[in-house]
């Protein structure tokens, strides 16, 4: 076989290589999410979608242990959204505040002082923009902005009532909550 032959057979072997998808359990940990869940993997993904428009696209990502919904105040975990479109800060927060509601977590006046802290914390966001949300058993939640960290809101309660709009099973949109958890069972 001449070099020829050999280097065109290696070119088509790397060129068909590079085309070939990734697997989905292949994806690629943020950095912010590597530290706070060592181990972490890809629990699922889906999108929420509003009137037929892409609002945004969400991934769970969950350490050894997995997600289970029979505990779910027990493990650590983290939620990325990545925006698909430009959003105000507050709106964010109200809405969280009424899925909270709906799903009759926390108190009026919980709410009303969950809203607040998200009102300061949740900076408006662009088509792009990624915020994670960090679950801290029995303290609360992280957030972080394209992968630096926004701040902390030292509640367990907010923290359970805040990743429940996703994960509970009377949410809003329970077709992007089981996409969330098609693989979150532990490892």
């Amino acid at each position: 076989m001449s070099r020829a032959s050999v280097r065109s057979g290696m070119a088509t072997v790397l060129l068909c290589c590079s085309l070939m998808p990734l697997h989905a359990g292949a994806a690629s940990v943020p950095p912010q999410i590597d530290a706070e869940l060592p181990q972490a993997h890809l629990g699922g993904a889906g999108n929420f979608r509003y009137f037929g428009m892409n609002i945004y696209d969400a991934q769970l990502w969950v350490g050894a242990n997995g997600y289970r919904s029979t505990a779910p105040r027990a493990e650590k975990f983290a939620l990325d959204l990545r925006y698909a479109r430009a959003l105000v800060g507050r709106k964010i927060a109200a809405a969280s505040a009424d899925e909270m509601a709906k799903l009759g977590l926390g108190s009026e006046q919980q709410r009303r002082a969950w809203q607040a802290r998200m009102e300061r914390l949740f900076p408006d966001v662009q088509e792009g923009t990624h915020i994670t949300g960090v679950y801290l058993p029995k303290q609360g939640a992280r957030f972080y902005l394209n992968g630096k960290l926004l701040g902390e809101i030292p509640d367990p309660e907010f923290g359970y009532a805040f990743f429940a709009i996703w994960l509970d099973p009377k949410t809003s949109d329970s077709s992007l909550r089981n996409a969330l958890l098609a693989d979150a069972a532990p490892h």
